[in-house]
């Protein structure tokens, strides 16, 4: 597959222009509570600028993937309001397309009953578009991969199907993950649906290989296995919990390891774990904010070799205004979006999202704070989730005080960050965001 004459980047773009993706975008997201009540998971804002989505969508504009379903169940309005005003400029002439494919009782009067039903309620769709590969992705993850690469594993191993993987620690994997054991060619042999006692990978007692929900199917393999599925009353219609246990016994089922040494063309091959985060529950989704404001983050979203592309609202720069002593307008190891208002207030090890207003004498410290956000004076916000669109009022702790949290009606998490939302304040806002 490769020389030195150039021909892998010509293999894959063949592959890659033979294939067509879905991404599983319909997910609730109920581990992050009241931050999915309003919005599916995959439409969550990440990294003050973009919403988890944005994430696979990118990895398949830079891997030259061009060929897009995005299947939508849950709450899916600010999804798909994202994805019309982001997503559409593409060339239709070039095969190229993001199509929304929202659950809409195709094949009976059922909606998505889980992930391998969601797919074969779109078959006659994909029987259009003629692939050769269907490349299925998570819509709720975060990472940078280059899609080439596995599809060029896959065609090497002459897999029917191939299952995206990581290293991950076990207690990280127990009841959340699909679990895998493979041989020494990378051919799978057992896997476990989200088990609470992985099975370790040998000779590291403290990891596990899990699946990434990213697979690689050949299409007639894919058509054949779903519509099994579908004919099977007593399935969960679930790729994780059915399909894949079903086959690794009868056919060329592979893992494909994700490692920085093959996966991104963005940044060179380096030791570390590459970047991949299951940001499922609010402690997850905090930490990850919280690491893109570090001097050397795990992920890099200023690469321009690799960038995540998103819906961009035209606004102004962020503004910092007063220097006066006590009521300085500053930012210290933050990150500010644009529209933000920062008057005379200190931010702190904090990340805020666009349109923003501190107001003078307010702190925020090792926050997140999400778009349209209102922080009045005084207020001390630290450790803590602000929903969109959260007025907090003038004089109001958030964080400092746990058991006062609670008695507000505010969430604490079990690694003690509050989560605060226009609802709990009782400013219902009447839209979808």
């Amino acid at each position: 597959m490769i020389n030195n004459n150039g021909e892998q980047g010509r293999y894959v773009s063949l592959l890659t222009r033979d294939t067509m993706v879905l991404i599983l975008a319909g997910g609730q997201g109920s581990r992050l509570h009241e931050l999915t009540e309003w919005r599916a998971k995959p439409a969550v804002h990440f990294g003050g600028k973009l919403r988890i989505i944005d994430f696979p969508l990118s990895n398949c504009i830079n891997s030259g993937v061009r060929r897009i379903g995005v299947l939508t169940q849950y709450k899916a309005h600010s999804l798909i309001r994202h994805l019309v005003r982001g997503w559409t400029n593409f060339q239709a002439e070039q095969r190229e397309f993001i199509e929304i494919l929202p659950a809409s009782q195709r094949t009976g009067q059922e909606w998505y009953l889980g992930t391998a039903d969601a797919v074969y309620q779109n078959l006659d769709i994909i029987r259009t578009h003629n692939p050769g590969y269907v490349l299925i992705l998570a819509g709720d993850h975060v990472y940078k991969m280059d899609y080439g690469p596995l599809l060029a594993w896959h065609s090497e191993k002459q897999a029917d199907m191939t299952v995206c993987c990581i290293e991950v620690p076990l207690a990280e994997a127990a009841g959340t993950l699909g679990v895998m054991t493979v041989d020494d060619s990378g051919r799978i042999i057992a896997f476990d649906e989200k088990p609470e006692n992985p099975q370790p990978i040998p000779g590291q007692s403290e990891l596990c290989l899990a699946s990434m929900g990213n697979y690689v199917f050949n299409t007639d393999f894919l058509f054949e296995q779903v519509i099994k599925d579908a004919d099977t009353h007593t399935s969960a219609h679930d790729f994780g919990k059915n399909i894949i246990p079903s086959i690794i016994d009868k056919y060329r089922i592979y893992a494909f390891p994700f490692r920085d040494s093959i996966t991104s063309r963005a940044s060179s091959a380096t030791s570390r774990q590459p970047y991949w985060r299951d940001v499922g529950t609010l402690d997850a989704f905090w930490e990850a904010n919280m690491e893109l404001i570090g001097i050397d983050p795990a992920l890099d979203l200023y690469d321009s070799k690799w960038p995540i592309f998103s819906h961009q609202a035209q606004l102004p720069p962020a503004k910092f205004v007063f220097d006066e002593p006590g009521r300085r307008g500053q930012a210290i190891t933050s990150m500010v979006s644009a529209g933000c208002i920062i008057s005379g207030a200190s931010v702190k090890g904090s990340l805020l999202f666009s349109n923003c207003r501190v107001g003078s004498y307010a702190s925020i410290e090792d926050s997140v704070i999400l778009p349209g956000c209102e922080i009045n004076r005084r207020s001390r916000i630290k450790n803590a989730i602000i929903d969109r669109g959260t007025v907090i009022p003038e004089d109001l702790e958030v964080g400092i005080d746990l058991e006062a949290d609670r008695s507000r009606g505010f969430r604490v998490t079990r690694g003690g960050r509050t989560l605060v939302t226009p609802d709990m304040l009782g400013q219902t806002l009447h839209y979808t965001r």
